[in-house]
């Protein structure tokens, strides 16, 4: 990279870091009242000019859901939902292309370690990874913007991904817009617009727990796991049962791995190499294995399956068990080395 590539790209990180900074010190003035009297005054050209403030808003770190409720108070559902729609994803394909431009290349000559695995694990789901964030309204939409751009996925990937996926919330939001803008003019079936309304922000609601168990993976009968495991394949046996039951008398499987699930989530970072890689839950049954590949799944594993009925299937099928502390296996990081 040349010295005048450089100083351009530092200065238009400058006039970035300056404009975000003022964006976010008026934020509070930006509410649905002031955007509606913003677009009033505009006439015709009241579409697009908002659908560029909603791109410029993404950004620059303002409130989307701002933007997205004053589209649904002007334009109504359908078109609301158009141009709220169009102008989100506008502005998150603005923030992609800014963050892949100004800060790709200083991150992939420091991608080492953990943050080399997340990015390479981000990277091999793909279009499935940004469906994944925009369907579970739970991620911070301005930063997953800039966040993505950092990887390698492909720009149309991410762009059609984000448009399609982000569909549901929007209208959702929209809608939530346009009825409160009834609501304060008193129009007809308010009551039938207002359940319409809930109904679909339930189902928002509803999609984190939905896309998590369609991530989970299929359950997986112990016979497979074995032939798995004797094949030598490059997998996570996680048992998350806890420490009493994984070296007492019941056993645990020898290359297990043991996470009881209380402690799974603050111990994600541990097994953070395996985000790309098969794992599969175990317990004694099927119950807390479950909920840990739930748990998993949000968080980004791609291939989380569930050893059915556990320990239970694996000691009456005669497979090898062993107890204490002779089966433990090694740290991670020992484990990425060796591979």
């Amino acid at each position: 990279m040349t010295t005048k590539t450089k100083l351009v790209r530092r200065g238009l990180v400058l006039v970035l870091g300056i404009a975000i900074a003022l964006a976010v010190y008026h934020r509070a003035d930006i509410d649905v009242a002031a955007l509606e009297a913003w677009i009033h005054g505009v006439g015709v050209l009241a579409p697009l000019l908002f659908m560029l403030g909603y791109a410029l808003s993404a950004v620059l770190f303002l409130p989307g859901t701002v933007f997205t409720l004053a589209g649904g108070a002007l334009f109504g559902p359908v078109m609301g939902s158009f141009y709220n729609l169009t102008g989100a994803t506008l502005g998150a394909a603005l923030a992609f292309l800014v963050s892949r431009y100004l800060a790709s290349d200083w991150v992939a000559r420091r991608s080492g370690g953990r943050l080399g695995q997340l990015i390479s694990g981000v990277e091999g789901e793909g279009w499935r990874f940004v469906a994944f964030v925009r369907l579970v309204p739970l991620f911070p939409f301005n930063l997953v913007n800039y966040a993505l751009g950092l990887t390698r996925i492909p720009f149309t990937h991410y762009t059609l991904t984000t448009y399609v996926a982000m569909l549901p919330a929007c209208v959702a939001y929209t809608y939530l817009g346009y009825v409160g803008r009834e609501a304060v003019a008193g129009g007809d079936g308010l009551i039938q617009k207002v359940l319409l309304a809930l109904a679909l922000l339930a189902v928002v609601a509803f999609l984190p727990g939905l896309i998590g168990r369609l991530r989970r993976g299929p359950m997986m009968a112990v016979e497979q796991l074995k032939q798995h495991l004797d094949r030598g394949e490059q997998l996570l046996v996680l048992d998350v049962s806890s420490a009493a039951d994984f070296y007492g008398e019941r056993g645990h499987i020898p290359q297990a791995l043991n996470i009881p699930l209380e402690a799974l989530v603050s111990r994600i970072a541990d097994i953070s190499g395996y985000q790309e890689k098969m794992v599969v839950t175990v317990c004694n049954t099927d119950r807390r294995s479950t909920r840990a590949a739930q748990l998993l799944a949000r968080k980004g594993f791609a291939d989380v399956h569930v050893a059915r009925l556990g320990m239970t299937a694996w000691r009456e099928h005669g497979y090898p068990v062993e107890f204490g502390r002779g089966g433990e296996t090694p740290p991670l990081e020992l484990r990425g080395a060796r591979e």
